[in-house]
């Protein structure tokens, strides 16, 4: 069932469509390199297979993950060959899969590749002095790697050497921040483990992934939003104080920007980590959601309802409502959830001294 042909190949029309810019290079026969990003089954490996078939090219696959500096080198050895072949009609296509997970070897292979073969920086005077912070800021993703290195050379200027060390790498990287890359998937594992760090109890891990975000030049506001959702869902009422700190801190930084926005980020951030944790309000909601789902709209009992007017009244709506004000300590036994869920409970008090004071324990 795999498509074969760019006419069997269904979705992704914007890449691929009449017009399209990947269209167009696969009918001129002119592909560049390119990264297909998405998750499995959507079409990636068909879709390199489709453009090998079109362009009669010579295809090869590796894996970043089970593939070694061998095999890498080994393969690209096959593609330049093959490009120099009189018999091929189309330049060898390697494809690449989980490229995202390259090894730090890996990644010094293919470094070595895209210096000598890209068509820009085999043109250039290259000095590698160092690549320590080169792949420490790729933290594995050839993606990453090769917009690092188009960086470098964007900021290079014309005549002089493109040198990678680790002061140059770790300067133009502070200078663009962008180069966090805060769309892709760096972006959402820092944000998980920072997340993860707070609900753990681990302030200072939590303050290291808030200042991972900081100096990749994260939207403040991004992570003062995810404070708050962290502050009801996983502390709630065990502490309802991080809740009014969290709005508190989001407030604040609306009002003081960058850079001194890391302060109260990191106030309310180790605030929470070391809070008591809580998720019974979350668990609460989640259950009573289930029972909606599940029992649909039941009727609200007659002595809960409203009565604005005579007939309502003659019906019995509001009859034997008993007002909890009138009764000692403010509070009377009555039923008010409908008849069908009666005596379900759906808020269940975590083992904190807050809660249980609540709960009446």
């Amino acid at each position: 069932m795999r498509p074969s042909t760019l006419e069997d190949y269904i979705g992704q029309t914007h890449l691929v469509g009449p017009g399209s810019i990947l269209r167009r290079m696969i009918e001129q026969q002119r592909v560049s390199s390119f990264i297909l990003w998405g998750p499995p089954g959507v079409g990636k490996t068909t879709l390199a297979r489709i453009i090998a078939n079109t362009t009669d090219s010579p295809f090869y696959t590796l894996s970043a993950v089970s593939s070694g500096v061998k095999e890498v080198r080994e393969v690209i050895e096959r593609c330049r060959a093959d490009n120099n072949s009189m018999f091929s009609k189309g330049r060898p296509i390697l494809f690449i899969d989980e490229i995202h997970r390259f090894s730090k070897s890996q990644q010094d292979s293919l470094l070595d590749h895209a210096l000598t073969r890209d068509s820009v920086l085999s043109k250039m005077e290259v000095r590698i002095e160092s690549t320590d912070a080169l792949f420490r800021f790729a933290g594995g993703d050839a993606r990453k790697l090769l917009n690092i290195l188009d960086l470098l050379e964007q900021s290079t200027p014309a005549g002089e050497p493109l040198v990678i060390s680790d002061a140059i790498v770790t300067e133009r990287l502070q200078e663009n921040p962008s180069a966090y890359d805060k769309g892709g998937e760096m972006h959402y594992d820092i944000i998980s483990a920072f997340i993860k760090s707070v609900r753990g109890s681990d302030a200072d891990a939590a303050v290291y992934w808030l200042a991972r975000m900081v100096a990749g030049g994260e939207d403040p506001e991004f992570i003062a939003r995810r404070l708050v959702i962290l502050a009801a869902e996983d502390i709630g009422l065990a502490n309802p104080n991080a809740l009014l700190l969290a709005n508190a801190t989001f407030d604040t930084i609306h009002k003081i920007g960058w850079p001194e926005g890391r302060i109260p980020l990191a106030e309310c951030t180790v605030y929470l980590a070391r809070s008591p944790k809580s998720n019974s309000a979350y668990m609460a909601i989640n259950d009573a959601l289930a029972a909606v789902e599940k029992t649909g709209d039941l009727p609200v009992p007659l002595h809960l309802r409203n009565a604005p007017t005579a007939l309502m009244k003659q019906m019995g709506y509001g009859a034997d409502y008993k007002y909890p004000h009138d009764y000692p300590g403010h509070f009377v036994e009555q039923q008010y959830l409908p008849d069908a869920l009666a005596g379900t409970r759906f808020w269940h008090p975590a083992d904190n001294a807050a809660e249980q004071k609540l709960s009446g324990k």
